[in-house]
């Protein structure tokens, strides 16, 4: 009888080094996603980069649209209601349309270099969302093979519980016969 405790302490012990083998495995293949994660490289705008964006912010904005807009009108109605000689800019509005030229000519650059950066950002984003990700995979594996192991030793145990009870049917199948006989 002793045995058979000593037996099930020590497949018991076994049973557990192999969880935490299991747990000990998992936390080293997460150990480097998590420091991504947890520590994402800091972004360095040059000052380039910085103006872009603040400008792209701002153009594409309600503020800016709107207070374009009332420049615009300010503009034409100054031009067209002012007296001859205080006219700088008298209809068909040649200068303004120059501005306004100038001003779509070097916004446009300007956005798309905002949007490039934002597109590097979006790009990072999905690499975080890919560690999340397999972050998940690794912990899902984990707990299956957790799973596993626990099914394994179920079913042992379910063979060695059946073996025995095989074993006293005998026995008491032996006593029947020699009781009888």
């Amino acid at each position: 009888m002793d045995k058979d405790i000593e037996k099930l302490f020590d497949e018991k012990n076994l049973h557990i080094s192999k969880l935490q083998e299991i747990v000990k495995k998992t936390l080293e293949d997460e150990k480097l996603i998590v420091q991504n994660l947890l520590n994402p490289p800091k972004e360095i705008l040059t000052r380039g980069q910085n103006i872009s964006d603040k400008v792209a912010r701002f153009g594409g904005s309600w503020l800016f649209i709107i207070s374009f807009l009332i420049l615009l009108a300010v503009w034409i109605f100054f031009n067209v209601t002012a007296p001859l000689s205080d006219k700088f800019d008298p209809y068909p509005f040649i200068l303004m349309n120059l501005i306004l030229s100038c001003v779509a000519a070097l916004q446009a650059p300007i956005i798309m270099m905002s949007q490039n950066r934002q597109e590097e950002k979006d790009r990072k984003r999905s690499e975080n969302d890919y560690l999340v990700n397999l972050k998940a995979e690794l912990e899902i594996r984990s707990l299956n093979e957790k799973l596993d192991l626990l099914v394994q030793e179920q079913i042992k145990l379910l063979f060695e519980i059946q073996e025995k009870q095989m074993e006293l049917l005998k026995n008491i199948e032996l006593k029947m016969k020699s009781g009888s006989g």
